[in-house]
């Protein structure tokens, strides 16, 4: 026998969710538990950042920020590509309950959309660990610290433009209503334009510095 439908908040209204579990935890609880975590990622990266005198303030934010990014692209959006019956989640598992109120402003997740399962996977699996790459790299100098940062920023911003661009070809309207809209799909997702766009900018000169450092020495060596 097939599953009945359940009614849920998500739009469309017709999306079909055999199955449907509504949200059983609050929304204070589910923004409040990622808040929380996130800041302390953050600390603790700072804390354990800041034990060499020679490291900089930005290598120090930049590690801070590839951690948090990195575990939320594993955790979180992980979860979500290797659960594709969430919404039917009974338990209240904080997971589940992350996505079914996240899918408010874009019922793409929960409806399964195509473009947002590629995406959403190949960053779980590629950039979430390069993520936590960058974090090494940077606290042990490596050389190819810049490198790693502007690939992976190319891609937050390869895959933001993606995640945009197919919701306006079909049509963006996967929101409840407006507060969601902005709150969730714009407001959140801006984070993953600014950021990687600053980053790519700081990268690219550093590589350039180096290349035409480089030049120089050869040219002086002849």
């Amino acid at each position: 026998m097939e599953a009945t439908q359940s009614p849920h908040p998500y739009v469309p209204r017709d999306l079909k969710l055999p199955g449907y579990v509504p949200v059983l935890l609050p929304q204070l609880t589910i923004l409040g538990v990622y808040g929380i975590a996130s800041v302390l990622v953050v600390t603790f990266i700072w804390f354990i950042s800041g034990r060499s005198p020679k490291r900089s303030t930005v290598d120090r934010v930049l590690m801070c920020w590839w951690a948090f990014t990195g575990l939320t692209h594993m955790i979180l959006e992980g979860y979500f590509v290797f659960s594709p019956e969430f919404y039917k989640d009974k338990s209240a598992f904080y997971l589940s309950e992350v996505w079914k109120e996240y899918s408010k402003g874009d019922s793409r997740y929960v409806g399964r959309d195509s473009a947002i399962l590629a995406v959403e996977g190949l960053t779980a699996v590629l950039e979430g660990p390069a993520s936590l790459l960058a974090v090494y790299a940077i606290a042990k100098g490596k050389s190819y610290s810049y490198i790693l940062q502007f690939a992976i920023s190319l891609g937050q911003l390869y895959g933001t433009a993606v995640y945009f661009i197919t919701a306006l070809l079909e049509g963006d309207n996967f929101a409840a209503s407006p507060l969601y809209y902005y709150a969730y799909y714009v407001v959140l997702n801006s984070f993953w334009i600014v950021i990687p766009t600053a980053i790519s900018v700081r990268c690219w000169k550093k590589m350039c510095a180096a290349f035409n450092s480089q030049g120089q020495k050869k040219v002086k060596s002849r």
